[in-house]
């Protein structure tokens, strides 16, 4: 009897110390369970024969529902069926028309719109990779990311056609065939897809044009800024794919969900998650062509949506809108997204209602990835044994001013201490792979840290300094290198420069990014040296700048100097200009701002300042 008590006792006690000393105790273990059965459905799905591929997951999906939604968009429906069919078009049309075939590159230039979906399951159909093309870019930086993949075709959208002819010499002359979705052609060089399209059949393509794609093919080439030059493609290849179909069901969405998609398709986030990872789950997907703060609460309780997609400032612009009665009247049950400030995740949750947001770590090219699955406000996510053993990882220590790891005597890297912040790095395995840059092994090395804890051994070097606390909670702290972040794109400031260099008066620049009050991320400035006897021009250096580079990337401020400050080693010293940042009192020398309205570089004053400052000059 004594015994059975002090048994019933235990059962009673144990519950509450857990939550006491081990408080996510049953959460990990949730977790856990469900890792182990992502990680068995993934080794499954690797042996079967022949290959299954994402694209076969898409057929399951068509044939278990052809006529559920697919893809919302605007004012047209897609089921899956229809999507079947009109990819199916569009690679008979390819098939006939292009000299494309079984292991090729086909970049896709596109904004936010079903074909861009319906085309890359085209060119998957006939054993293609995709090349995703950020559609913001131009002039020599789209020219790069054309070719640095291979790509032997390019597919675009009508409204790109003036962009693409910027750069149509240099691919004539590499006789590279434009395609256009649509039925007009602003040029002699380019061929109306869509007048093909109409003509082909929608019958099934035939597995065996892909039936010697193998796992570690490209599937996508994304594209990452990184820390210098011109835009990279990351080698995204088949497994990777098949691991990406996991992530929204793992956070628990299903078929009855509804996901907003308003991020563009071309970024890693949208494409891996919002639509492969929908392609898993069975859901509706509502396409959106672009983020609109004003708009999205309308569009989420129009459609139903359950599940949206984020980055930190897309948060930031939904709390800056004015607020309304019926701001907790909606459907959303997740948010699932990164870069969510721990204030404006507060605020989120304060103002629009009890909604679980999924905070997670990721890097287009990365090996290693977190899931906040607890909730914890702040945190990026939290660690386990059984993640480390799978994918080792560790946090080092790293002299951000020599820009390398701290080593010891022995040359091995040190690991921090809980509470420190340290580089995170990944081990490099086979289940964890780097496949790099696309014809790019400078960088692809650069990324590569060698004989980190041994000899030998090779970790992917994230560029990314987190923290670990004693909870075992993991936080993002900062990112190393040169590149800085605004819109929620990556900026690299090699790319900025080389653009801003070309201007006949500049003789030399520095580019940096500040922060700006009330905002996320970093916005560009550049401090110059004019040429002597040359004189800066306002007006040509705007027009170079908005002419060659995003909207996102182009240096909002300006300022002159005698010289660029550089170290010993020749590195341009910023901190001390991102210190000083726009204020005029604070900058010595003429100062400079971007403006839109005067088509200009104008003089910075206090007026213009003070105007950003309060939110009345909008960036």
């Amino acid at each position: 009897m004594l015994l059975q008590s002090l048994l019933l006792a235990g059962l009673v006690i144990l519950p509450l110390l857990l939550r006491l000393f081990f408080p996510y105790f049953w959460t990990d273990v949730l977790y856990l369970k469900d890792l182990f059965k992502i990680l068995l459905k993934f080794a499954s799905r690797r042996r079967r024969r022949p290959l299954f591929l994402a694209l076969d997951r898409f057929l399951e999906r068509t044939a278990e529902h052809p006529h559920k939604p697919f893809v919302v968009f605007e004012n047209k429906t897609y089921s899956y069926e229809d999507t079947d069919r009109e990819s199916n078009k569009i690679a008979n049309a390819l098939r006939t028309h292009s000299a494309l075939k079984e292991g090729d590159t086909a970049a896709i230039f596109m904004g936010n719109e079903p074909a861009f979906i319906f085309t890359w399951l085209a060119l998957s159909k006939i054993g293609c990779a995709s090349a995703l093309l950020n559609n913001n870019i131009r002039s020599q930086s789209l020219l790069h990311c054309f070719k640095c993949c291979g790509a032997k075709l390019m597919i675009i959208t009508a409204d790109l056609q003036a962009a693409v002819e910027e750069i149509l010499v240099p691919l004539c002359e590499d006789e590279v065939c434009v395609f256009v979705m649509g039925m007009e052609c602003g040029s002699v060089h380019m061929q109306s897809l869509s007048e093909k399209v109409e003509q082909a059949s929608d019958t099934p393509i035939p597995h065996s044009l892909r039936a010697n794609v193998s796992f570690k093919d490209p599937a996508v080439y994304i594209y990452t800024s990184g820390t210098t030059g011109l835009p990279k493609a990351a080698v995204i290849n088949h497994t990777r794919l098949l691991a990406a179909l996991a992530v929204l069901a793992a956070n628990g969405v299903t078929n009855r969900d509804v996901i907003y998609v308003n991020l563009p398709l071309y970024h890693t986030a949208a494409f891996l998650i919002g639509f492969i990872g929908s392609v898993e789950t069975g859901s509706t997907v509502i396409l959106k062509r672009k983020f609109s703060a004003s708009q999205f609460w309308n569009d989420c309780r129009k459609h139903n949506v359950t599940v949206i997609q984020y980055i930190g400032e897309t948060m930031r612009y939904l709390c800056n809108t004015p607020k309304r009665a019926d701001d907790k009247e909606h459907n959303v049950r997740l948010a699932i997204g990164n870069g969510l400030r721990a204030d404006i995740w507060r605020e989120f949750l304060s103002r629009f209602g009890k909604i679980v947001v999924r905070e997670f770590y990721a890097s287009t090219e990365g090996n290693v990835g977190f899931v906040n699955y607890t909730g914890k406000i702040g945190a990026i996510g939290r660690i386990n044994f059984l993640h480390k053993k799978m994918l080792p990882y560790a946090l080092i220590k790293y002299d951000t001013e020599l820009d390398e790891p701290i080593r010891d005597v022995n040359g091995r890297c040190i690991e921090v201490l809980k509470g420190e912040t340290g580089l995170l790095v990944s081990k490099i395995t086979e289940i964890a792979s780097f496949e790099g840059y696309a014809r790019n092994l400078e960088q692809t090395e650069k990324k590569r840290l060698r004989n980190v804890f041994q000899e030998g051994d090779v970790y992917f070097n994230s560029g990314d300094l987190m923290k670990i606390d004693h909870d075992n909670f993991i936080y993002f702290q900062d990112r190393l290198g040169d590149t800085f972040r605004w819109k929620g794109e990556n900026v690299a400031t090699t790319e900025v420069l080389d653009i801003v260099t070309q201007v006949d008066f500049i003789k030399e620049a520095n580019v940096y990014g500040v922060e700006v009050p009330g905002h996320e991320g970093k916005i560009g400035m550049v401090a110059v040296t004019v040429k002597n006897g040359a004189v800066f021009d306002g007006i040509e250096m705007f027009n170079h700048v908005t002419r060659c580079l995003p909207t996102y990337a182009q240096p909002h401020f300006l300022r002159i100097q005698n010289a660029v400050e550089v170290t010993s080693t020749f590195k341009q010293l910023k901190m001390k200009l991102m210190r000083e940042g726009f204020n005029p009192t604070a900058v010595s020398g003429p100062l400079y701002f971007l403006s839109d309205r005067e088509q200009s570089y104008v003089p910075m004053t206090m007026i213009i300042y003070d105007a950003i400052i309060s939110g009345t000059i909008r960036l």
